[in-house]
């Protein structure tokens, strides 16, 4: 006869292992057929282009906060030295009022009439007592101005506390902007690294055979600056042409892109403010079929800054891993205005 015996049940801990081997394998085959593709070269470098513009955007406002920290402690140093001067008067004054005092405490220890019956000399009794006047109207004045003295320090005082409470706000928000730039750094470094070294040597000699051949062959047409000035910043930045973009740097050998501006009308003879957010408001403001070369051309939500050069070309600092160079209007971002010095 033949055996009926029920065949033997795996057992549960084999049941588990073989469902979740099971469900590992079907997992790693999604993900395997979802996967996304490595990126390309020009996609990581599409992608690390951008990162660079957000960077250079905290960049310009870390510079802000620096320029307006420097201004701050520049400031607070200035009230803190008056407060010192304020202080050194105060001490004076009250050194001065306490003589008084001691003088009046040892001629006025004695009634005056038992003074005058002890006196041998009454007309030198009386010239005491006038001397007596005269340094009760002293103390007076004395008074009065330690009085004014101390409403000028507590005003001082109050005014330094006011900016260093805003030179600690500043700070922060240099902290903020300098992590900003230096995270969005690191991920375009990171996105870079996903390269092999023979791509990014490619990459980077790239660049610097861009900046060159925008130094050599660049087009600027026969455009006349608008003045003297706009082109003397002009020639200037052109001698830094082929210099590299390093954050947060004026010159003269390396910039960024608002360092380059700048720099450029500093050699021309004009101090222009530090950043995009402030150059912005420097001069008068110009329609884009207006500019001249040497007019300040800016973009990207004001972000970014370059010299007009002519012909739809502008002279700029443009980001990390790149050099000063011309550059077509059209390929450096979305214009946002244009201001003549």
């Amino acid at each position: 006869m033949a055996s009926h015996r029920r065949p033997k049940q795996p057992s549960r801990t084999r049941v588990t292992v073989l469902t979740a081997t099971a469900a590992a394998a079907v997992a790693l085959t999604s993900q395997a057929a979802h996967a996304d593709p490595k990126p390309t070269k020009s996609e990581v470098k599409a992608k690390v282009d951008k990162l660079y513009h957000e960077a250079e955007a905290a960049t310009e406002k870390y510079n802000g906060a620096k320029e307006q920290q420097d201004k701050l402690k520049k400031q607070v140093d200035a009230i803190q030295d008056k407060v010192a001067r304020e202080q050194a008067d105060l001490n004076t004054l009250r050194r001065e009022l306490g003589s008084i005092a001691t003088a009046q405490y040892r001629s006025g220890g004695i009634d005056p009439s038992v003074q005058l019956f002890l006196a041998s000399d009454p007309d030198s009794f009386l010239d005491q007592a006038s001397a007596l006047d005269q340094l009760t109207a002293k103390q007076a004045e004395s008074l009065q101005k330690i009085k004014a003295k101390q409403r000028t320090l507590a005003q001082q005082r109050k005014e330094a506390q006011e900016k260093l409470g805003t030179l600690a706000d500043v700070r922060e928000s240099l902290g903020r902007n300098k992590q900003k730039f230096q995270s969005k750094l690191g991920e375009a470094q990171r996105l870079l690294n996903t390269l092999t070294a023979a791509d990014r040597a490619k990459m980077a000699e790239g660049e610097q055979r861009a900046s060159r051949a925008a130094g050599d062959r660049v087009d600027l047409g026969n455009e006349v600056p608008a003045s003297a000035l706009g082109a003397a910043a002009l020639r200037a930045a052109d001698t830094r042409v082929g210099m590299p973009y390093v954050r947060t740097a004026t010159g003269p050998n390396s910039f960024d892109c608002s360092g380059l501006t700048q720099w450029a009308y500093a050699q021309a003879g004009v101090e222009i403010t530090r950043t995009t957010f402030t150059q912005i408001n420097r001069g008068t403001h110009i329609a884009r079929s207006q500019l001249k070369p040497g007019d300040l051309v800016f973009f990207s939500n004001t972000s970014h800054v370059g010299l007009y050069a002519g012909n739809n070309t502008v002279l700029h600092a443009p980001y990390p891993g790149a050099y000063v160079r011309y550059e077509s209007m059209s390929t450096i971002g979305s214009y946002q205005a244009a201001v003549r010095i």
